[in-house]
């Protein structure tokens, strides 16, 4: 069958990379080109993130300056989970991110990040001890919640909704469970759970316990609280099998991730 000429599937990106994947069927052999660069770019997130210890993923907005009140929260966060022997993740760059890897940084904690290829260049923060870079948002997005026991979302915008409802959908929907996601900022998320109760719920497209997957707090120690709860076992069961680096895997015993 002879390819058809597609100038305009009706969406374009600011990445001529990305807008040339997403411009609808190509070549079988490009086709097939990106999916071998998609498997790979999985394969280098489960080869480097294979030797974390269990995960916590803290992520909200990217714009939040040093002098605002969720970033210390973020902070302050990341340090109290650290000192329980969680490693903390993260998005990678600014904001949000970059003040949880910065608290856990700050209690001798292991911080790593998640960063993103966009068209505006998101740099990764300076308080990670390993990072990797993704070029799809989708893997990157595998990676957070693969290797995390827990999500606590701060203030964001539309990635960190996006974040928030695709893991809600998980467990919703069983795929995932036993899996606290907390929002942090009763204040700022109250309409999003009012939006949830009084329009979602009431058109039954929803169920009344769905409601339930999001637990809000304004409390660093409840935050604790919960994913300690949910993680000690975890905790304890890596520090007595701990994973053994094989040689013949070219697995390094002190490998840069």
């Amino acid at each position: 069958m002879k390819e058809l000429d597609r100038p305009d599937w009706g969406k374009t990106s600011a990445s001529p990379k990305d807008e040339r994947f997403l411009s609808g069927p190509r070549s079988r052999f490009e086709e097939l080109r990106r999916v071998f660069g998609i498997a790979s770019e999985f394969f280098r997130g489960f080869r480097t993130f294979h030797f974390l210890g269990p995960c916590v993923t803290i992520f909200g907005s990217a714009r939040f300056q040093p002098d605002n009140r969720y970033y210390e929260a973020a902070r302050l966060t990341a340090q109290k989970l650290a000192t329980h022997g969680l490693t903390i993740m993260t998005g990678g760059g600014p904001g949000i991110m970059e003040a949880a890897n910065r608290g856990a940084k700050e209690a001798n904690g292991t911080s790593v990040g998640c960063n993103i290829r966009l068209p505006k260049e998101q740099h990764p923060n300076r308080y990670l001890d390993y990072w990797m870079e993704f070029e799809h948002f989708f893997v990157r997005k595998v990676m957070l919640l693969k290797y995390s026991h827990a999500f606590v979302a701060f203030p964001g915008g539309f990635g960190t909704l996006d974040e928030i409802f695709e893991t809600a959908t998980l467990i919703q929907t069983g795929k995932i469970t036993g899996f606290p996601l907390i929002l942090f900022g009763i204040d700022y998320w109250k309409p999003l759970v009012s939006f949830i109760e009084h329009t979602l719920e009431q058109t039954q497209t929803v169920s009344p316990s769905d409601r339930k997957i999001l637990q809000l707090t304004d409390s660093i120690e409840e935050v604790e609280r919960i994913i300690d709860e949910w993680t000690s076992e975890a905790t304890r069961l890596r520090a007595k099998r701990p994973l053994r680096r094989r040689w013949w895997l070219f697995e390094r015993q002190k490998a840069k991730l």
